[in-house]
């Protein structure tokens, strides 16, 4: 099986590509960051880097246009996640979760609700900084993912 693992790089940590970056080439899959600025990839075979025109929402785009059903997208992005599901890929945020046909719904319902309170003045905060926690559970979720795909 062929598995390429797409990251929304623009807003991706590096702490999360170093993880990616590792892995790739220990297991040898194929990645592709997508981001509307440059982006940085150590020299592989297997790593490559994208720059797309700036503009909303256009990595977006770009990843969706060309994912393969059972594909990996590396993204926090909910609205993307949503649609990486309905086109048969995965979905990892980079704190570990697995976005799913299970669990979308609701992180759709909740993100739009936060934007809601967001419009009408209420102060949300941002989410917390990414620690060295967030990063091996990202680790972990992504070796799961890559073990139950046999890669």
């Amino acid at each position: 099986m062929s598995l390429t693992v797409w990251v929304d790089a623009d807003a991706c940590p590096n702490l999360i590509k170093t993880v990616l970056f590792r892995a790739a080439q220990k297991r040898q899959f194929d990645i592709v960051l997508v981001a509307n600025q440059l982006i940085a990839a150590p020299p592989s075979k297997t790593i490559r880097a994208v720059r797309v025109s700036g503009g909303f929402d256009v990595a977006d785009e770009y990843i969706v246009s060309q994912l393969q059903g059972g594909d990996l997208v590396i993204t926090g992005d909910i609205p993307l996640a949503a649609k990486v599901i309905q086109q048969q890929g995965f979905a990892l945020n980079p704190r570990g979760e697995l976005y799913s046909k299970d669990n979308i719904g609701e992180k759709l319902a909740m993100r739009d609700f936060m934007q809601q309170m967001r419009d009408s003045g209420v102060q949300t905060g941002g989410a917390a900084a990414m620690n060295a926690r967030d990063v091996q559970n990202f680790a972990n979720a992504l070796d799961r993912f890559l073990a139950g795909q046999r890669i």
